[in-house]
This record gives C-alpha cells, structure tokens and sequence, in this order.
C-alpha cells in the first residue's frame, strides 16, 4: 500500500511535468500552424503532426502502464506511396512530375489533414496543461497547502497534516483520472471505428480473395500436372495394350498392370488434393481428431491438447486445421526440434491455438511466406498471430480468433436507472465542489485573500474553514471516482456479457 501510493504520487509528479512539456509543445503547433496557413509554409505540417502523434502516442502508453486505461490508436492507415508510370512521371491528378517527391507530400498531407485523429490529438494537447494537469496537480497541491499551514498554529497544523497525509493516497485516483481524459480525447469515436474496421474489412476482403485465388491455381497445377497426366498416360497404356491383346498377350497384361498401379497412384494424389482442399477426417469426426490425425503423420513427436466442449464454426474449423497443419510443417522442416505441443482450447468466445516447438527459433513473418500465409488466414476471422521465436528456441506460436462458436451473442447488461443518475450527476457536478468551492477557496486561504464571494467555507469560523475547505475536495474527488466506477462497471458487466 505504501509503495503503491508512493509510486503514484511519483506519477503524479511525471504527468504534470508533462502538462508543461504538452503546453509548450501546443504553442509550437500553433505557431506553425500560424506559419502554415498564414505564410504558406505548409511543409513544416507534416513534421508537426507527427511530432504531436509520437506524444499522443506516449501519452496512450502512460495511461496503459499506469491507469491501466487502454487506448486504441484512431489513425486512418497511411496512403500507399506514389507509382511511377510506364515513362517514369508520377501523376497527381492533372500534373505530373518528375520525382515522388510532390506527389508523396501532397498525399501525406491531405491524409493528416483529413484524419479526425488529428485534431483530436491537438485538442488534447491544448487541453491536457489545464484539464489533465489540474487532476494530477491535486495531490501535490494538498502537501503543498499542509506544509503550509503547519507553520501557522496548532489547528492549522492537524489540518496541515491530513492535507500531506491526503496528497499521496489520492495520487493513484488523480492517475486514473488522468488515463480516463486521456482516453476521452485520444481514443477512436464510433465514427473512427466504424472507418476503421471498413478499412480493415476490405484489406481482409482483398488477403481472402487473392489466398482464394492462390488456391485456385494451386489446384488448377496440382491437378494439371499430376493426376491430369497420369491420366493422360493410362489412356495411351491402355491404347497399347488394346494393339497387343491379340498379338502379345503377356505384355498387354504387363501394360494393364501398370495402368492398375498407375491409377492406384492417381487415387492417392486425388485423396491428397481432396484432403488439402477440405480434409474428410475434419468434416466427420471435427477439429480434435482431424489434428490428431496431423500428428499421426508428423515426423516429430506431437502432442495434442484439444479441450472444446462445442464445436466451432465450419470455416473457423478449417482455417484452424490448416494453421496447425502449417506450423507442424515448419517446426520439421525449419525448427530442427524433436517435439511439438499443440494446445487448443476455448476462451469464452474465442477460440486459441498454441503450438509450442523446441527447435532452433528465429522464426520471422517477414521472411517466411507460410506465416504470413496465416496471418492473412486468421484475419478473415479478425484473429491475430502472436510469435515467439528466440534464436535458440523455443518457439511459441499462438493464434487467437475471437467469436468463433456459433450462437454466440453477447448481450448488452446495463445498470439500474438510479445508478445512472448517479453517475451524471456525479459527473456533471464533480468540478464544484473540487475546483471553486476547494482548491480555489484553498488558494485564497493560503493567500489570505480578503475576497471571500461565494466561497461557502470562507464565512464559516476560523477553526471551520479548512475541515470545509478539505471536506470540500474530498467530496468532488469522490464524485469523480464514483463516477468513474460506475462507468467501468458498464464495461466491466458488458465484458461479462461477452465472455
């Protein structure tokens, strides 16, 4: 508890460093924003905009770390770079030019400039000094005034005392407080998400029909060249043994039995085609046994884990087959191990494989096309590849799909009426009690204002007013975490739902 609360009030004290450092870096915006559009000195945008990204990006790596408040990145993906054409000149719409230089900025620019993320990021930077600093300036602020007030007699002084006492226990809050202002301006809106995942569906729209189409052709060449062509050449064996039947009985029977060999061969490539395109082993008896079979036929020693109390969608069914079919095939031929584990298990929803291999490591997606061939795989089911893969080994290779069980449906649980009224009015109401009527009645106490206006505690007696003052805070800062915890109880039963 004590480290807890020491570590947060250190915090505390980063983060309002970093309102500084955020209020000078939003007056240097302005004045190249100034010196973009009202001199015509556009170039300095982009170095601009992406200066502020790598400090909204910090920003939302703070808020994970230490208000464990998760931020989604918002951004809209970067345009593809400029093609030359046939005669080398860049086009950008009626002009052409030389070099990718003109067309690259130009693109880069109105990708900025259009991306609602980006003037969110702004916003928060203009407003992170007040709003984010004022929550995080709290706990220094009271150890501050009670420092202060020990030295001016003894009821100061006990109210000096819990004010110091005070400061660090509410840094942790005004440390969440911040990752949730953070959030409300850093993380993507409905509108965001929406062009997002559009954006994202039609990447993995396009990965499917091209893996589609891959296959295709992958098909079209086994078939061509395999089972096509023997065939082929049973057609002619036969024609020959049909010329010598009369002539040469002994070697027509010797032709016929090649053809029989020859067509028993064709049977197995067809099986193999046939099991590569849809295994009849995963149709009949499902996933568990299907790759159990796969590790009947690897040459390393495999064993399987499959804890499945239904069985997932046909298309997740498959896909997943052929991602544990293809990490075995990398674990004998590039892992250089002896034993492979594969875990399959359920997640609520979702559906996770491991495969875990004691070879050599040193996998990598960029240089291997078959994990890149899962990736693209899993994508279409908006599952991801976790890979990790030391030189030296191990190797773990985990896949996780979410919603891949049929019937699924995740209900939306919501809380009782007066629990939301409690929570707008505890948000909507918060800043009196905080601000006005406590830190700035406790500024005008330590500054012995003679102003009171309409600062309650400062009519009350002498003795009264820091206990009101305290109260005061005390009072906003726990609207605030009441506030906060009903929401995150929103989330939390809607999570629930989910799982």
């Amino acid at each position: 508890m004590v480290l807890r609360t020491v570590v947060g009030f250190g915090r505390a004290l980063v983060l309002l460093a970093l309102a500084v450092v955020n209020a000078a870096l939003a007056a240097v915006a302005l004045l190249v924003f100034l010196l973009c559009f009202g001199l015509g000195l556009v170039f300095l945008f982009p170095a601009t905009i992406r200066l502020v990204r790598r400090r909204a990006v910090q920003a939302r790596r703070l808020a994970l770390a230490w208000a464990d408040v998760q931020i989604v990145p918002p951004y809209r993906a970067a345009p593809p770079p400029p093609v030359p054409q046939r005669d080398g000149w860049y086009r950008e719409g009626r002009s052409l030019y030389r070099t990718s230089l003109v067309p690259n900025f130009n693109r880069t620019f109105e990708w900025m400039f259009k991306d609602p993320a980006t003037w969110r990021d702004l916003a928060w930077l203009l407003g992170d000094p007040l709003i984010g600093g004022v929550a995080v300036l709290l706990p220094p602020l009271l150890v501050a005034s009670g420092v202060a007030l020990m030295a001016q007699g003894p009821v100061q002084a006990v109210a000096g005392v819990l004010l110091v006492l005070a400061g660090p226990l509410l840094a942790p809050r005004a440390v969440r407080l911040h990752g949730v202002w953070t959030r409300w301006l850093l993380a993507p809106t409905y509108r965001a998400r929406l062009t997002n995942a559009m954006a994202q569906l039609t990447r993995v729209h396009t990965d499917a029909i091209d893996t589609q189409a891959a296959e295709l052709r992958r098909i079209e060449r086994d078939l061509h060249d395999g089972a096509q062509a023997r065939l082929v050449a049973i057609g002619m064996t036969l024609g020959a043994a049909e010329e010598l039947v009369d002539s040469d009985p002994a070697a027509a029977k010797a032709l016929i039995a090649k053809v029989r060999e020859a067509s028993a061969a064709s049977l197995v490539e067809l099986r193999q085609l046939v099991r590569g395109i849809h295994p009849p082993v995963l149709a009949e008896r499902g996933l568990g046994d299907a790759v159990r079979a796969l590790a009947l036929d690897s040459p390393l020693k495999v064993s399987v884990n499959v804890d499945l109390p239904a069985r997932p969608e046909a298309p997740v069914e498959s896909a997943v087959y052929f991602v544990v079919s293809e990490l075995l095939t990398n674990a004998s031929r590039h892992g250089g191990g002896r034993h492979v584990a594969v875990d399959i298990s359920r997640r609520g929803p979702a559906l996770r494989i491991t495969v875990i291999d004691d070879g050599q490591g040193g996998a990598d997606p960029s240089r291997g096309s078959g994990l890149r061939g899962i990736e693209r795989r899993v994508a279409a089911f908006d599952g991801v590849l976790a890979l990790y893969s030391p030189v030296g080994g191990p190797t773990t290779a985990s896949v996780d799909i979410p919603r891949a069980f049929a019937g699924h449906a995740a209900c939306r649980v919501t809380l009782p009426p007066w629990k939301h009224r409690l929570m707008a009015v505890c948000w909507g109401l918060m800043w009196l009690p905080l601000f006005p009527q406590g830190l700035v009645a406790a500024g005008f106490k330590i500054f012995d204002a003679d102003e009171r206006s309409w600062f309650l505690a400062l009519y009350l007696p002498e003795v009264f007013q820091w206990p009101a003052i305290i109260g005061m805070i005390v009072l906003g800062v726990a609207m605030a975490v009441t506030a906060y915890g009903l929401t995150q109880e929103i989330k939390r039963a809607e999570a629930g739902a989910a799982a």
